[in-house]
């Protein structure tokens, strides 16, 4: 994992580490411009002949930049550094633009100079981007490659911010980062995953769905299908009322229109999860059924879509159904989902907003977007942005929350079952069309996904 930590945090943790000590906070900065010119080295495949400009503001993030110039005309590099206040609109012609005009610390306007044509690397974030939340003017200068120091900065992963920074390193220069928010890397779902033993068998990871609606039974055959190409050994599905289409080879199981409640609380017994809510529709006989069967089900939940809606009826208290479970539950809203739990959209601030409801409700909660943010109730958070703009499409909501059940039912703990399965879904997004792409296709490239986890 790689930590992310907010502005704020890493204030505190560069006051920790110098103390009010000029020599420690010196001897700091020569570490993060160091590291700054070997980037600039990468990029370029040497210094030598090679005319570089470095835009260098006033705080710390500049004089990054100028230790990198004076190590960079050490290798033989043709250094200019230009003052953010004398920054032409057009750079003169270079190989490569250092952005250090301003840090992750950064309030109002900038207007970027145009870089030419030439490379730009970014100093910790690009600047004009809010280090915090990724919002961002009309001027920021897109960076080809961001270094960033010590620590990942949520403004890099949250768009728009994300979309300014290339390709994203994170330099070691000597400070202990701990926290309590990580971006996800392979290595991580690699130890997380769960082959099958050799002594497998088809109901030791058995997952329970109750899906779709008259209509609605393509989110059903999504989410069942998914669970099954991410290691489900058994799915039954339930569509109330109807049966998903074709032949497929999960279970289908009837269970009436209204008031199966009782039907699908019958038929647990046997499973390891529950996915309950894509495609089940707002009736308040659905919402009803919906809630009674979370209150007494005893398997760990995957809450997502119209189960969402039901959880959010304001004829009955959430908190109080979520806490009194004897299960773990995770719920996978999207900005509009979590509006109707919360009564508002996400803040800006996107780690703090996903944390405080999974304390408030007692839950993991992963909020879906460009880059995916889980939370549990103690306050650890995860991000994940293996995926792209390739899944902003209908139905791959329903095909995520199967492949979470699917790993819950293999034994994963949930905050990592949430995790996991946010990673595998942006990956397999990864390995389709660039363009057309549909939620049915990540069915077949996830078991892809899973083969390079071994």
């Amino acid at each position: 994992m790689l930590p992310i930590v907010t502005p704020d945090e890493m204030r505190a943790i560069d006051a920790a580490a110098t103390n009010g000590d000029a020599a420690a906070l010196s001897g700091l900065i020569e570490r993060a411009g160091s590291a700054v010119a070997w980037s600039a080295l990468r990029m370029l495949g040497g210094a030598y002949g090679r005319h570089i400009i470095v835009i260098a503001g006033t705080g710390n993030n500049g004089n990054d930049g100028r230790v990198a110039a004076r190590r960079l005309t050490e290798r033989g590099a043709r250094v200019r550094i230009i003052e953010v206040a004398d920054v032409p609109r057009v750079l003169p012609e270079c190989d490569l633009v250092i952005d250090a005009a301003f840090g992750t610390g950064f309030h109002g306007s900038w207007s970027a100079p145009d870089p030419g044509g030439a490379r730009v690397l970014a100093v910790d974030i690009p600047s004009g981007v809010d280090g915090l939340t990724g919002q961002a003017g009309g001027g920021v200068m897109t960076a080809d490659h961001t270094i960033a120091l010590a620590a990942l900065k949520p403004g890099l992963l949250f768009a728009p911010g994300a979309r300014f920074t290339g390709e994203i390193e994170v330099a070691d220069i000597g400070l202990p980062c701990a926290s309590q928010s990580n971006l996800v890397e392979r290595s991580d779902v690699q130890q997380w995953w769960r082959p099958r033993g050799s002594d497998a068998h088809k109901w030791r990871a058995a997952v329970r769905i109750v899906a779709g609606s008259a209509g609605m039974t393509g989110a059903a055959h999504l989410a069942a299908s998914a669970a099954q190409r991410a290691g489900a050994g058994m799915v039954h599905l339930s569509v109330p009322g109807d049966l998903s289409p074709g032949n497929h080879e999960y279970v289908q199981r009837p269970v009436p229109t209204q008031d199966w409640s009782r039907d699908v609380l019958g038929s647990l017994d046997r499973f390891q999860s529950l996915v309950i809510g894509p495609g089940l529709g707002r009736a308040e006989s659905t919402i009803t059924s919906v809630r009674d069967v979370l209150r007494q089900a005893p398997l760990p939940a995957v809450v997502d879509g119209d189960g969402l809606f039901a959880l959010a009826w304001s004829g009955d208290g959430s908190e109080r159904l979520l806490r009194d479970r004897h299960a773990p539950t995770v719920l996978t809203p999207h900005d509009g989902e979590f509006a109707l739990l919360t009564g508002a959209k996400p803040a800006l601030d996107r780690l703090t907003a996903v944390r405080r409801l999974a304390f408030d409700l007692g839950v993991v909660v992963l909020l879906k977007g460009p880059a995916t943010v889980i939370a549990e109730p103690g306050g650890r958070t995860l991000v994940v942005n293996s995926g792209d703009d390739r899944l902003a499409t209908a139905g791959t909501g329903d095909v995520l929350a199967g492949v979470v059940g699917a790993l819950l039912a293999q034994g994963l703990e949930p905050f990592e079952a949430a995790a996991a399965g946010a990673w595998i879904h942006g990956s397999a997004g990864q390995l389709g069309p660039r363009r057309g792409l549909i939620a049915g296709d990540l069915l077949a490239l996830i078991p892809r996904v899973l083969d390079s986890l071994s």
